[in-house]
C-alpha cells in the first residue's frame, strides 16, 4: 500500500495529521506493507522570508484581527499538538518561504530519507522555530539525517529538484488538492485534514481489504 502525503512545513495541521497517521500505522497489522511518500504543497508560494514577519502578525493581517486574537488562535493548535506528543512554540515563529525546504525533501527522498527529513523539517520549524529558508539550517538537517551536508548545500545553492517540487505541486493540483494535509491511499482513497487516528485506521483497513480482494 502506498500513501502519498501532500503537506507544507509551515502547516501545523500537517504535523499533527502526520502524527495521527503514525499512531494509526502503529495499530495497523500490515504496517510493514505500507510505503509513505512525500509530496510538495506550498501554502504561500509568495512568502518573503527576508521580512522576518512573525506568524502572529501575518495571521492578524490575513484575517483582520488583533495580534492578541491571533495568539489565542494558536493556543488551541498547541493543545491539539500536545495531545499527540508535539511541542509547538508560536511566539518566536517567523513566516518563511518553504520552496527550498521542499527541494531538500526531494533530495532526501531520492536517497531513501524523504519521510525522515520531512519529519525533521516540521520539528525544526514548530518546536525549535528554525529558519527553514536558511541553507545552513537545511544542510544541518540533512547531515543529522545521515546525508552529505556538502552535497545538500550544493543542491540548495543551485536549482536542483526545483522542477520536481513544481511537478509534485502540479500533480496535487490535478488531483484537486486545495489544502493540506492531504493523504492519498493507493490513488483510490483520500483523507483530507488532520483527521482523528481512528479515521486513518479505518481507511488503512478498508484499502488493505480491497487490495487483497482484487
Amino acid at each position: 500500500m502506498k500513501i502519498e502525503i501532500w503537506s507544507d512545513y509551515v502547516c501545523p495541521f500537517c504535523y499533527i495529521g502526520k502524527k495521527r497517521l503514525d499512531a494509526a500505522l502503529e495499530k495497523f497489522e500490515h504496517r510493514a506493507e505500507v510505503e509513505l511518500e512525500l509530496r510538495s504543497f506550498e501554502l504561500d508560494p509568495q512568502a518573503d522570508s527576508s521580512l522576518k514577519q512573525s506568524t502572529h502578525s501575518m495571521l492578524a493581517e490575513k484575517y483582520g484581527m488583533t495580534v492578541e486574537k491571533a495568539r489565542e488562535m494558536s493556543t488551541g493548535i498547541k493543545q491539539q499538538a500536545a495531545a499527540v506528543g508535539l511541542e509547538f512554540n508560536f511566539d518566536n515563529m517567523l513566516v518563511i518561504n518553504t520552496f527550498d525546504a521542499h527541494r531538500l525533501a526531494q533530495f532526501a527522498e531520492e536517497r531513501g530519507k524523504g519521510v525522515e527529513v520531512g519529519e525533521m523539517l516540521l520539528n525544526a520549524y514548530f518546536t525549535h522555530n528554525a529558519d527553514l529558508a536558511s541553507y545552513d539550517v537545511l544542510a544541518d538537517i540533512a547531515e543529522r539525517a545521515g546525508l552529505s551536508r556538502t552535497e545538500a548545500l550544493a543542491v540548495l545553492e543551485g536549482h536542483q529538484y526545483a522542477d520536481r517540487v513544481q511537478a509534485r505541486e502540479q500533480e496535487g493540483s490535478q488531483l484537486g488538492i486545495r489544502g493540506v494535509p492531504f493523504f492519498v491511499f493507493n490513488r483510490k482513497y483520500a483523507v483530507s485534514g488532520a483527521q482523528p487516528t481512528e479515521v486513518f485506521l479505518d481507511t488503512l483497513n478498508k484499502v488493505w481489504q480491497e487490495s487483497q480482494a482484487n
